[in-house]
């Protein structure tokens, strides 16, 4: 009989808005402010950055974080979202909208008006998906061979006193 082995694999998650009416370069500016950090400190710094484009990455970035959630979900593995950052941003060009206006003597100047798709993914910190992955073996082990009543009063208790150890630490 084959043994099943977990490998720890780390949880993405990936946003896209399209067609932001911005320029690229501009979205660019305030993209490169969040690459890298961890999703809850890239949240406080898009939060209190004074460009208009910020409140669309924030959205993109929120969108991405709810994605992980989800996909972590589907899995059936528990996620913290503490243990997120952002493995990718970046900024790429929209269609371009181009317009005409009025000039002197019945010409038209042309001028355009540029979109941006912006790209946002946030993964899990390797240490943080091997002591998910060490947490679901120890779990799996310490139920092994327990039928499903004695299982859920198992997780009920360990839930209660999580609870008790994060009131303990806020106090």
């Amino acid at each position: 009989m084959a043994t099943a082995t977990i490998t720890p694999s780390q949880i993405e998650g990936l946003a896209q808005a399209k067609f932001i009416r911005v320029s690229p370069q501009k979205a660019r500016l305030v993209v490169d402010l969040i690459r890298g950090q961890r999703a809850e400190d890239a949240l406080q710094t898009l939060r209190f950055t004074k460009k208009r484009i910020a409140r669309e990455v924030e959205k993109t970035l929120r969108s991405a974080i709810a994605n992980a959630e989800r996909k972590a979900e589907d899995a059936g593995a528990s996620l913290d979202v503490d243990g997120l950052f952002v493995s990718r941003c970046f900024v790429n060009e929209g269609p371009r909208w181009k317009r005409m206006r009025p000039a002197p003597m019945g010409r038209g100047f042309r001028y355009q008006k540029r979109t941006a798709h912006i790209v946002v993914g946030v993964a899990e910190h390797t240490r943080a998906a091997e002591s998910r992955v060490a947490a679901a073996v120890a779990e799996a082990e310490a139920s092994k061979g327990v039928k499903g009543a004695v299982r859920k009063a198992r997780k009920a208790l360990e839930k209660r006193a999580k609870e008790t150890e994060k009131l303990r630490k806020k106090k």
